[in-house]
Parts: structure tokens; C-alpha cells; sequence
């Protein structure tokens, strides 16, 4: 059995007792023979190297022999024997459950009368008086991962009543309520980080208004019908054969599953709503609403039915409007450059250019299926034109002056002119269509011709485009559409092209025929921005179509003075709602499909005219509210227009009409969601939170609505975020496998090395991003959420160890009794508090997280806890020093708390749950915000401290990477008004304990007016200045000081480890009497 080796103590090396050095380098007495038999503990017991002998003491000798056998050591052994009769009280204590955290024994007792002490080995030595110093203590875990996190988080939502706080919060009084309006997403499939984005963005600022004491409305939502769910639901099946309602069936149960997967995931992000009082765009009472909003359209003229072009998708067979539209910037179309014969020379320029006698018009475009549609060519009244003849053949083509360099560089040929005009001298000229015998064509001014492409004359076909149709309307053109539902060529066309596909074979067929009748001058591929439909990804054309509009030219005057109103975030986001709002000249709001509200129409048999008026349409509408929209299918005619309905409408018989079969725009839906959700006495939301991608969508859908009825914008502000990317900052896209599964964020995903995050590091991830861009995720972006908030945990449960056995309501210290630097970081959290509370109220949560960072780092790790630690474990418990410290390190951990609840709910109620000083069973969320005071801010506070921390900067600086403990510092001040804040600090010259020597963190500090001129020769001098700043600036004085720098003489004491004690065997003043006064 291995012997127990008696270890080295300082004291045995000053008696020369023998000592051996073990094979590892530990030094250890290598005889006992040195003490007699009869008193010597470790002889008279076989020690053994077991796990008992390493937690007895050191060296357990009986104490008093020991000091009559050495006679060098009394002072240390009447310590030791002192120290040995308290710890074993304080160990009594620890078993009663004090407020300590009592470590493993440091001494063995022989008797009642003889104490044993330890070892002299630093560590041993510190052991000795573990159990006397408070050191924290907390079952708060400083980190959770994997299922015991998930499961944390699940029992916290549920503790903590996370279903029940929206309700709570409803039925308090408050006066000022805040209302967050819900943007429906789309109920068409699982979650995804987009929503994740924007749920837990609105969250944060809900929760951070509930903190706040007001009364939040938020009612989530879901967009229901359209055609995308439509067609999920249908799959390969298709309409045909299907009844409208049963295809309403299919595409409802698909919504309803879809919306119950996202409500689910919703829940476990942590959003705060009452999820059995949600609103659906298919639900009757929401239906009734929006018919309302378009009666009230209708009857003001803004709702017409009209024949022109619109954009139209062949893959889905219906008309879309601007918002259903993705543009795909790598689109390649054919372009082609064709000639039009030039039969009618314009009057003006006739008789002074015959040279103009067999030549021809050149125009560009990108479609070139819309040749047999042509009506006219158009120019720009104000540009010089020129009639070139080309080097190589000598053709006569007629181009913009401007284009004549371009021209020439693209047929890869010399370009003469031989005549110029102005473009209001082509007034009156006539050409002939290329493809179409005896058609004929004429040249037409219009302000949408443009220089940048193409030859400065405009092939103009009005019934497939917009510019093109405004021309047609103001010289009364022919909008012939010879383009069918399916995207293929009418037999108007001629029998060539008939049933051919424009977008393929139909523009193959054109480009054929010119080439044969000599018109193709040169064809090249053109990579451009074309529209392509947004659920099928195919691309659109524009064809006329008889469709109900809303007339948006007449509401964009009304809409942007509104705008003028509304606060923009980020304000750059103004000017691109601006613009779409100003291209949008009208709004089609009909659709070709079955799964949408009615339009609430009838039609005569004969003649085709619509039957629509206030009556109705109220009469529709009460039936929605009653029965839902199915039944415009469901019922006889003769209920959806009864004869009192035809008699104040002064109509025929019901037998004359049919009723409607087109849908409105799901645009229109959710555009008139605040009529629906929001409260009649003021429909106006206080913000609306969506994607960049609902500035041409519900953003404008919902001003136009609203401003159309109520002269006035739906919001008071708009907040528009980013979109969700990549970590390489690419679109997520299956095909590309950098989709993010915000579901694996949390629970973990399949493959093992995919890890479960849990909700809080999720919502993180959507605080710390910079929202008003792209926002990235991936392992990178949510591998440092994760650390973050461990590093948070991490002081969170210093603060908590700290608090054992405090309660704040009965312990605290008056603020204006506390010690200085613990008011100061009183009036630090003040206005760190003030600061987060403005970046919540700006919706930049970011922001807030970058100041609770700063705070943790800046003036709580490096600084505050640094200095506090020896008042915290050292200072009798009750005292008020530390009863001071704890008072501020709970108000700190209360203020930390409430201000990550909005961002990490979980994590805030979990700290909560543990903090001192509330009652069990009380929830944060409903116990207020950020509680600072103005009492806070103490005249000359702010001074003291930061003129402190400037000189304490001085000194660090003088002995980099050395410990300041181990120095005295003295402090030379000029009488005048930093010695008098220094002098509130330390009132006596000279002080081991002030409140300016723990700042310091030194040995001594002594306070002069003049540097000693006795300075040891190894003393480290150094000067500044610090700049005193009282009464807002009314007292303003520059105070230079020096400080001088010695290494201290004092020991390091064993208890506390600060260099205050007369010899290294010796407690310090204060630990003595500390440790006396416990006896």
C-alpha cells in the first residue's frame, strides 16, 4: 500500500525539515521522525493514497504540540487553531442550508482540543479557507444541447403559459394598444425560413409591446384560394371533368392541411397569438367583407369591366396581374430587325426629298410573333430621323439618327445619310405591312419610344401591349387579339399559323414568312428581363381579354398623398413602392378559375351585359357571411338574385340571367384584409411587417383598397425586410440542395451531424440579422447563434450564483446608500436600457442585440464583475458592501433579462424561473418591461467613477500584461474638483479597502496632492488629464493628475488572494477579522 507523502509547507522549509522529491517533481517530508511519536497524527494512522486521505488535511498535526515542538510557527498555528474552530461551525451551517457554497473539508480534527492545518502549498493553503468565502452557486445549467434543450424549451412554453399570453394580454386594461396586422401567407405548403423571418420578426416586436404594458392585436392569418393551391391539390389529375366545388373541396383540404402544419411550426418558433382565433380568406364572414370593400369600389366607378390587353398565362389559362408576375432576367427571345415599305411619303418632307421613294421603315423587336397583330409604327415627334443607304446593297432604311452608329455596327456595314428630319415631319406616312397583302400601316407619334434599343422606330401591336394599346385608344386603332386562351395563333392569323404556339413553332412560322417576303433584315438572340408566371414558372404574354379592372389612375394621386403619412422601413423602400405604384395604370382583378371568391355578377342571356349594383351585391355578401362563397355554386339562381334583389335593381326575370364564373385576384383577397381583421372604429394598423416583394403586392394591394374606400392608408408604418438566402447568399432551391428546413433548425435533422438548435437559436438568427437585406443562414450563421447565447447563459448564471440566498425585496440597498461604482452601473443600465428600448421601437432588433453585447463585454465582464468579485465572495454575507453588490447585480440581471425576452422568450422565462424576487408560479412576460430609475442618475456620479476608471486606465497601461494586484498606487491630484470626486471614493489618504483601491484593483491606494519625493528608484511614473463635464456643461474643468506605480511589500493573503497581508502565513486585516468575528 502506497504511503500518504505529508506535502511542503513554507513553514517547513524555514525549519529545514527534510524533504524528498518524488519521481513526479512533487516535493514531500521525507521523514516524521522529525516530531515525536506520540503527537505525530500521521504516523500513528496508515494513510493511504484512497480518495478519504486525499480530501483530509495536509499535514494533520495536533496544532498545539506541534507549536511547543516548533517554536517558529506560533502566529500561524494560533491562526490555523482559530480558523479550524470557525470552519467547523460555518461546516454546520453549509448542512443547514446557508447561503454558502461550502467546498470539501480543508482540515481534519484530531480532538476537540487540537485542530489540524494544511498544507503550505499555495493551493492547499487558499483550501484551507474555501468553505469561509461565498462563491456562487445556481442549478442554472450554463449550457443545454440536444434533447434536454428541446425538451427545456417545450416544458418552458408550457410552464410558463406561452398559449395563454396572448388572451392574458388582451383582457388587461391598458391604456395604448398597439396593432401588428398579420400579411396571410400563402397556404400552399410546410414552413419555410421565409416564414420563419417574418413570424419571428413580428413576434419580437409584439412581445417587447407586451413588455411594455400595451395592449398588442395581432391576428395571424392565411391566404387561401388561388391557383398554386389549386393546382397542388388537383396534381396530375387536372380540372377536367371536375365540378367547380369539387374542385373547391380538394383545394380547401389541401389549405386546411397546409395551414395546420404552419400553424404548428408557428407555435414551436414561440410566436405569441391566439391560435384558435385566426382569420382565412376562405371563411365567410372574411368573403363578406372583402365584397363589401368591392361594393363600395364598384359603386364609386373604380371596379369596370373592360376589353384590353392584359398579362396572360397559357400554363394556367387565366389573366395575372403585375404582383403575380416573377421576371426572369436570363430570358432568351429572337429578336429581329424587319423592314416595312414605306407606300405614302409624309406630306411635310414629299416634295423636298423624292429620295424617299422606295424606301422602308426599320423597326426592332423581341417578339416577333406580334408582327401579324401590327396596327402601326411609331416614332418620337422631337428626334432627328435619317434615311441611310446601306454600303453593301444599297438599301434605303429609314432609322433614328441617334441609332445610325449602332446600326451600322450590327449589319457590319456602312451607313450613307442621305436625308434628315425631325419626327414630326413623318406625320401622314403610310407603310405596308410585310406579312399581310394590301394591309397597311401608319407612322403615329408616341412619348414610349426610346433611343436606348432597337432603331428608334416602334413596332406596335395594341393588343399585345400596354404602350401599344394607350396608342390604339388615342388614334382609335383596332385591338384584334389573334392569340386563343392556350397561348396559339386564332384562325385570324391565317391558316399558316393557326393553333401554332406563339412562344415556339408560332415564332419560328413568323420569322420564316418574313424571311421569304424579303422583310428580315438580321435576326439575333436577345438576353432580357421577361415576365414568367410565379406559381407555374413559365413565361407570359400580353393578350386583350375581357376582364374587370380596377381603374388604379385615378386612386394614385390619393394613394401617394396617403403614402406621405406612412413611415417606411427601411426608408429607402419609399421610392421603389413609388415606382410600381406609378406604372400601374389599371389592376385586372378577375381570374379564369374555380378556387377564389365570385365575382358577385350576372350576365344577360342575349346580351351579354353584367347585372351588378349595391343591392346585389349585399345580398351576395349576406349569403357569404351565412353559408360561405360555395354557395354561389350551390344554390338556385333564384336565391343568389331573389325577385326583391331584381325588383330594386329594375331588371327582368331571373330566368334572363346567368350567373358569373370568374374569381377575384387573390391580390384583392388579402388586399382587403384590413376591412375584415382589423377594428371598424379604426381600421388602421400601426405597422405592417412583409418581404421587399410585397411592394408591388399586399402592401400596394391594400393602399389602393383602403385609399379607394377610405381616402386613407390601412398602416401607419411599413417595415419591408429581405429575403432569406443562402449562406453563399444564392436563392434557396431544391435543385441546388441549399434548402433550410427550419423544422432541422430546431429538432435536428435526420443525419446525426445535423444538430437541433432549439426555437431561441433560431430566433437569434432572425435578431442578429440585418433584416433590411438578403439575410443568410446556414451551419456558419446559426453555429455562432448558438455560441452567442451561450456566452449569454454564461453571465446570466454568474449573475444568478451570485444571488443565492438574496431577495431583493426585503435585502436591497437604498441606491443613494450604495457603493459608488455599484450606483454607476445602476445608471449604466439605465441607458443601456433606453438604448435597446429604442432599437425594439425601430424594429431593428439587431441593434439591440449589438448594445446587449456591448454591455455584457464592455461594462460587465471586463470591467464590472472583474472588480467585484473580492466584495462578493470575501465581505461577510449581510454587509453592506456586498448586500450593495447583489442589489445592483439583480437589477442588472432583471434588466438583461426583460431585454432578451422579445428575441429568446425560452431563455428569459428559464432565468426567470430562477432569479430572486418574485413570487413561484409569476411569468416575466407578465411582469413589465426594463424597471430603470431616474434616481439612477446621480449629479457627480458619472464623473467619480469614469474619472477613476481614467486614471485606473493610466495605470494599467503603465504595467502592461502584469497584475495590478501586486502594486501600490499613488494618486496625485491638485485640490480642485477631481481630488474632491476621487476624495468621495477614498476619504482617508491612504487605503487597502476604499471603494477607489477595489476600482483600482490594487494592493493600496494613496490619495496626495503631490507625488512623495521619496519614490523608490524602481517606481513607475505616468500623467493625464481627465476633462470634468457637471451641469450639462455649465461646469467644465480639464484636471490633470500622476500617479506613481511600486510593487507592493505585502503578501498575498491565503483567503482572499489580494496583497494585503503583513507575511504569506498571514490572513489579511480584513480576512482576520472577518474569521475572528466568526468564532
Amino acid at each position: 500500500m502506497e504511503r500518504w507523502r505529508p506535502p511542503v509547507t513554507a513553514a517547513c522549509q524555514k525549519m529545514r525539515l527534510p524533504v524528498t522529491v518524488d519521481p513526479a517533481g512533487f516535493p514531500y517530508l521525507s521523514s516524521l521522525e522529525t516530531l515525536p511519536q506520540k503527537h505525530s497524527i500521521a504516523r500513528s494512522r496508515n494513510y493511504n493514497n484512497t480518495t478519504s486521505a486525499k480530501q483530509a488535511a495536509g499535514l494533520s498535526f495536533c496544532a498545539r504540540c506541534l507549536a511547543a515542538e516548533l517554536p517558529h510557527l506560533p502566529m500561524l498555528l494560533c491562526r490555523v487553531s482559530a480558523v479550524s474552530r470557525t470552519l467547523a461551525r460555518w461546516g454546520r451551517r453549509s448542512q443547514q442550508g446557508g447561503g454558502l457554497l461550502l467546498l470539501p473539508r480543508a482540515l481534519s480534527f484530531s480532538c476537540g482540543r487540537c485542530h489540524g492545518v494544511s498544507s503550505g502549498e499555495a493551493s492547499s493553503a487558499q483550501a484551507l479557507y474555501r468553505d469561509t468565502v461565498l462563491l456562487p452557486r445556481t442549478e442554472f445549467p450554463m449550457k443545454l444541447t440536444g434533447q434536454k434543450l428541446l425538451d427545456r424549451e417545450l416544458e418552458i412554453q408550457k410552464v410558463c403559459g406561452f398559449a395563454d399570453l396572448y388572451s392574458w394580454q388582451r383582457e388587461r386594461k391598458s391604456k395604448k394598444e398597439f396593432c401588428l396586422h398579420d400579411g396571410p401567407p400563402y397556404a400552399n405548403g410546410d414552413p419555410h425560413v421565409g416564414h420563419a423571418l417574418n413570424k419571428i420578426l413580428k413576434d419580437i416586436r409584439n412581445r417587447f409591446e407586451v413588455l411594455r404594458g400595451r395592449q398588442v392585436h395581432y391576428i395571424p392569418g392565411w391566404d387561401c384560394h388561388g391557383l398554386p393551391i389549386e393546382l397542388k391539390a388537383l396534381g396530375e389529375l387536372g380540372t377536367g371533368g371536375l365540378s367547380p366545388l369539387q374542385i373547391r373541396q380538394k383545394a380547401r383540404a389541401f389549405a386546411e392541411g397546409a395551414i395546420a402544419r404552419q400553424k404548428a411550426a408557428f407555435q414551436r418558433w414561440g410566436v405569441m397569438a391566439d391560435w384558435d382565433q385566426c382569420y382565412y380568406t376562405y371563411d365567410g364572414a372574411y368573403e363578406a367583407a372583402q365584397l363589401k370593400v368591392f361594393q363600395e369600389m364598384h359603386g364609386k366607378g373604380l371596379i369596370y369591366q373592360d376589353y384590353k390587353p392584359v398579362f396572360w398565362s397559357p400554363s394556367s389559362r387565366t389573366a395575372l396581374a403585375e404582383a403575380e408576375l416573377e421576371y426572369n432576367p436570363e430570358h432568351v427571345s429572337r429578336a429581329i430587325y424587319a423592314t416595312f415599305p414605306l407606300i405614302t411619303l409624309p406630306p411635310e418632307i414629299t416634295s423636298e426629298e423624292a429620295g424617299l421613294e422606295g424606301a422602308s421603315v426599320l423597326v426592332w423587336t423581341t417578339q416577333p410573333w406580334t408582327i401579324p397583330a401590327n396596327q402601326a409604327v411609331c416614332y418620337m415627334p422631337n428626334a432627328q430621323y435619317s434615311l441611310v443607304k446601306r454600303a453593301d446593297n444599297s438599301q434605303l432604311l429609314l432609322v433614328a439618327t441617334e441609332r445610325m452608329g449602332s446600326m451600322a455596327a450590327l449589319l457590319g456595314t456602312e451607313l450613307e445619310s442621305v436625308g434628315t428630319f425631325t419626327g414630326s415631319q413623318l406625320e401622314g406616312g403610310i407603310c405596308k405591312h410585310p406579312t399581310i397583302p394590301d394591309k397597311e400601316v401608319p407612322l403615329l407619334p408616341a412619348n414610349h419610344v426610346t433611343m436606348a434599343k432597337g432603331t428608334g422606330l416602334v413596332h406596335t401591336a395594341p393588343a399585345h401591349g400596354m404602350e401599344d394599346y394607350s396608342v390604339a385608344s388615342q388614334f382609335k386603332l383596332s385591338v384584334e387579339c389573334m392569340v386563343d386562351e392556350d397561348g396559339k395563333f386564332t384562325e385570324l392569323a391565317g391558316p399558316e399559323l393557326q393553333n401554332l404556339s406563339v412562344m415556339s413553332e408560332g415564332t419560328d412560322k413568323v420569322i420564316s414568312m418574313l424571311k421569304e417576303c424579303g422583310a428580315l433584315v438580321k435576326e439575333e438572340q436577345c438576353v432580357h428581363s421577361y415576365p414568367y408566371d410565379w406559381r407555374t414558372k413559365q413565361p407570359v404574354v400580353i393578350r386583350p381579354s375581357k376582364q374587370w379592372f380596377i381603374n388604379t389612375a385615378s386612386l394614385k394621386d390619393k394613394a401617394t398623398e396617403a403614402l406621405q403619412k406612412v413611415r417606411v422601413l427601411p426608408e429607402s423602400a419609399r421610392s421603389s413602392l413609388l415606382a410600381m405604384l406609378d406604372r400601374r395604370t389599371y389592376w385586372c382583378i378577375s381570374r379564369q378559375r374555380s378556387w377564389g371568391v365570385p365575382i358577385p355578377v350576372f350576365y344577360h342571356r342575349e346580351t351579354g351585359e353584367a347585372l351588378i349594383n349595391k343591392h346585389t351585391v349585399s345580398h351576395i355578401a349576406d349569403l357569404f357571411k351565412e353559408k360561405g362563397s360555395d354557395c354561389w355554386w350551390e344554390l338556385p339562381i333564384e336565391t343568389l338574385l331573389p325577385a326583391e334583389v331584381l325588383k330594386k335593381s329594375k331588371a327582368g326575370p331571373v330566368t334572363d340571367y346567368v350567373r358569373g364564373e370568374d374569381v377575384l385576384d387573390i391580390w384583392f383577397d388579402s388586399g382587403a384584409s384590413w376591412a375584415a381583421v382589423l377594428k371598424e372604429s379604426d381600421p388602421r394598423a400601426d405597422a405592417y411587417v412583409e418581404g421587399k416583394d410585397q411592394l408591388g403586392g399586399w402592401f400596394q394591394s391594400s393602399l389602393l383598397t383602403s385609399v379607394a374606400v377610405r381616402n386613407k392608408a390601412p398602416y401607419k408604418s411599413l417595415v419591408v425586410h429581405g429575403f432569406a438566402v443562402s449562406e453563399k447568399g444564392e436563392k434557396m432551391s431544391k435543385s441546388l440542395g441549399n434548402v433550410v428546413d427550419p423544422d432541422e433548425v430546431i429538432s435536428g435533422g435526420k443525419d446525426a451531424s445535423a444538430p437541433g438548435y432549439g426555437a431561441d437559436v433560431l430566433r437569434w438568427w432572425v435578431a442578429e440579422s440585418n433584416v433590411f437585406s438578403e439575410v443568410q443562414i446556414g451551419p456558419t450563421a446559426l453555429n455562432s447563434a448558438r455560441e452567442s447565447i451561450n456566452k449569454l447563459r454564461n453571465t446570466l448564471k454568474f449573475l444568478l450564483g451570485n444571488l443565492q440566498g438574496f431577495d431583493p425585496r426585503v435585502q436591497a440597498v437604498d441606491p443613494k446608500e450604495m457603493h459608488y461604482i455599484d450606483q454607476y452601473m445602476l445608471h449604466l443600465l439605465r441607458e443601456y436600457s433606453i438604448k435597446v428600448t429604442d432599437a425594439y421601437s425601430e424594429f431593428d432588433a439587431g441593434r439591440a442585440i449589438r448594445v446587449l453585447q456591448a454591455f455584457i463585454n464592455r461594462d460587465l465582464s471586463s470591467f464590472y464583475f472583474s472588480i467585484i468579485k473580492d466584495r462578493l465572495y470575501c465581505e461577510p454575507e449581510d454587509s453592506l458592501g456586498r448586500r450593495s453588490c447583489q442589489t445592483a447585480l439583480e437589477e442588472i440581471l432583471d434588466g438583461v433579462t426583460r431585454s432578451i425576452a422579445p428575441i429568446l422568450p425560452h431563455l428569459a422565462e428559464e432565468v426567470y424561473l430562477h432569479a430572486p424576487g418574485h413570487d413561484e408560479g409569476e411569468t416575466l412576460f407578465k411582469s413589465g418591461w426594463i424597471k430603470s430609475s431616474s434616481v439612477w442618475r446621480r449629479p457627480g456620479l458619472e464623473e467619480a467613477v469614469e474619472g477613476a476608471c481614467a486614471i485606473r486606465d493610466s495605470f494599467l497601461s503603465s504595467i502592461p500584461g502584469k497584475n495590478a494586484a501586486q502594486y501600490d498606487l499613488t494618486i496625485a491630484i491638485e485640490p480642485g474638483l477631481l481630488f474632491e470626486l476621487m476624495e468621495s471614493l477614498q476619504e482617508e489618504p491612504t487605503s487597502t479597502s476604499s471603494q477607489l483601491a477595489e476600482l483600482m484593483m490594487v494592493a493600496r491606494v494613496n490619495l496626495t496632492s503631490k507625488l512623495p519625493r521619496d519614490l523608490p528608484p524602481d517606481a513607475i511614473l505616468s500623467h493625464g488629464t481627465f476633462l470634468i463635464n457637471l451641469e450639462g456643461g455649465v461646469i467644465r474643468e480639464d484636471s490633470p493628475y500622476d500617479i506613481a506605480v511600486v510593487p507592493t511589500s505585502a503578501a498575498r493573503c491565503p483567503r482572499c488572494r489580494r496583497y494585503t497581508a503583513q507575511s504569506a502565513d498571514c490572513l489579511c486585516p480584513r480576512c482576520q477579522a472577518l474569521v475572528s468575528q466568526a468564532q
